[in-house]
């Protein structure tokens, strides 16, 4: 039952809260509970542990409106969350750490994280995962002093939270907002919706005076999530809240680089926000950013609200109507040459890499070091390695004299937002384009036309890409032949990729869900591998993934 806590520890003190101000802490740290933790409150009768407990939980499972009963007599509530289960415990009749063992508490914590209240009542409470708050007496009777310290994993994501509050604190009208956790991608970045003001005025209860009663069980008035509404009176009413702190590089593989350096992915937020003002500069519709702290690596950003092109098509919208507007926001970025630079807010640019071999070449790489061993279970043999580099090589040659134009890389479903009340091209919405890059225009409509997260029809691929090669006839010097065989050659190139990471997110981040995906991208890259100018590398895939393998999902 205990256990030793380790010596790392973080600590903030946050002076004089009102129950306005105890509640978004509590939505804040929120944000970054995570599956072991436990959140152990502490602080004398009615200094307001259950309201914190409340608030959190409700942040939780994404329901201002939740009912959360007291755990004063049960001991112990569990509520199943989107991300995580979550068990509120209040020790206050415990005798003791032998009734701790009788509640399954380790049990508890292995699935989930447990809020505690009353954590002393139980002296071997320990968990490697731990953030303390005390909450004591402000200034005046209704504000809260409020002291939270991190141990183990919690350390640095309790500076993380002290800096984000910073920030958010910062910028108004955000720094009264609430914050609801949003599921991200598959990156290190994370987000939250900050909602400016709610759509109904509830009173709320009083939560009394220290020393004034036991206010375990008083409810606390939190009107419902609003739905997202960009402007309101001239003034956003939600936002986005991306926290992408600056990543450390990664062991160095080549050349005494990391895998990051060498593919040119970001490391920071400066690109977002540069091929951000770039995209609207192009009349397209990309988040406009509210609030940046470019060093620290937190932005406030359009919300445009969650109508991604996969919900969207699960709700019943026609998928060529979405995919065509996306195709026409690719044909109206075809007309806007790359900047050699794009100036950011502190005085410093950005500049886009361009997509080269060395980039294309790193990414393929992902095939043999981590698909090969997740279908085999052994590492490629060197012979096959170096055949499969080889026939890249002509291929990267013929792309290398493609003109260039802009990549945004992940132009796919869960990037893309349906935006109808917008005309043209500007009704899909662009997201995640941080690592844009300087290179073929054939990349990004390959990536939307093989879709990696939802399949896209043969026929619809096929008439889309018809589609835009007519618009784009008429330009000087465009070649549609050349163009089909970078179309053909990325769609296999980005594919192979994918295969890698998708087996490197399983086996590596212990992330398997995305090898459900795997079967569709073997579709798409049997497409792309059927271009007759392909047949060194269809030949490759043919002799060392045959058909009976490709069918072969890898039990990662």
């Amino acid at each position: 039952m205990s256990r030793p806590i380790p010596k790392q520890q973080q600590d903030w003190r946050v002076p004089d809260a009102d129950e306005a101000g105890i509640t978004r802490l509590a939505e804040r740290v929120a944000l970054k509970i995570a599956v072991g933790d436990v959140v152990a409150l502490s602080g004398d009768l009615g200094a307001g542990k259950t309201t914190f407990a409340r608030a959190l939980i409700r942040a939780v499972l994404a329901d201002r409106g939740a009912e959360i009963p007291s755990p004063t007599f049960s001991l112990v509530q569990t509520y199943a969350a989107p991300r995580l289960e979550l068990a509120h415990l209040d020790l206050y009749r415990l005798s003791g750490d032998d009734d701790l063992v009788e509640l399954g508490f380790d049990e508890l914590i292995t699935a989930g994280a447990a809020v505690v209240e009353w954590p002393e009542r139980a002296p071997g409470l320990a968990a490697a995962n731990r953030l303390n708050i005390h909450l004591s007496q402000g200034t005046d009777a209704e504000q809260r002093t409020v002291r939270l310290v991190g141990h183990g994993t919690w350390a640095p994501r309790l500076a993380r939270l002290e800096a984000m509050s910073d920030f958010i604190d910062a910028h108004a009208p955000w720094n009264t907002a609430s914050a609801v956790y949003l599921q991200g991608d598959a990156s290190a970045r994370a987000y939250a919706r900050l909602a400016s003001s709610p759509l109904a005025e509830v009173p709320p209860p009083s939560w009394g005076r220290l020393g004034g009663g036991d206010c375990r069980t008083a409810a606390v008035g939190i009107p419902p999530t609003p739905s997202p509404t960009p402007q309101v009176g001239g003034e956003p009413r939600t936002a986005i809240l991306m926290d992408q702190p600056r990543q450390p590089d990664g062991p160095p593989i080549r050349n005494g680089l990391p895998y990051s350096r060498i593919a040119r992915l970001a490391e920071d937020v400066r690109p977002f926000v540069a091929v951000a003002n770039a995209l609207r500069d192009a009349d397209l519709s990309a988040p406009e950013i509210y609030a940046a702290d470019l060093d620290r690596g937190f932005l406030v950003i359009e919300d445009f609200g969650d109508r991604v092109y996969g919900a969207e098509i699960a709700r019943g919208t026609s998928q060529p109507e979405l995919w065509r507007a996306a195709t026409d926001a690719l044909l109206a970025l075809s007309r806007h040459a790359v900047p050699p630079e794009i100036p950011l807010p502190d005085g410093t640019a950005h500049c886009v890499p361009p997509q080269d071999a060395a980039v294309l070449g790193i990414e393929i790489e992902l095939l043999p070091d981590w698909y090969w061993p997740a279908v085999y279970g052994t590492p490629i043999p060197p012979h096959i390695r170096a055949d499969f580099m080889a026939a890249w090589d002509g291929v990267f040659a013929r792309l290398a004299a493609e003109p260039k134009g802009w990549v945004l890389r992940d132009f796919h479903s869960p990037n893309l937002v349906w935006l109808p009340e917008r005309d043209g091209a500007r009704r899909a919405g662009l997201l995640d384009f941080q690592d844009a890059l300087q290179g073929s225009l054939a990349y990004d409509l390959v990536s939307l036309l093989q879709d990696a997260r939802l399949d896209v029809p043969a026929a619809l691929e096929d008439e889309l890409l018809a589609y835009y090669l007519e618009r784009r006839r008429a330009e000087p010097g465009f070649d549609a032949d050349a163009f089909r065989f970078a179309y053909a050659a990325l769609g296999v190139q980005r594919n192979t990729k994918i295969l890698g990471i998708f087996a490197r997110l399983a086996m590596r981040d212990g992330k398997p869900a995305y090898v459900r995906h795997i079967p569709r991208i073997w579709r798409y890259l049997a497409r792309g591998l059927a271009h007759a100018d392909l047949a060194p590398l269809a030949r490759w895939f043919d002799d060392h993934f045959p058909d009976a393998v490709r069918r072969t999902v890898p039990s990662l």
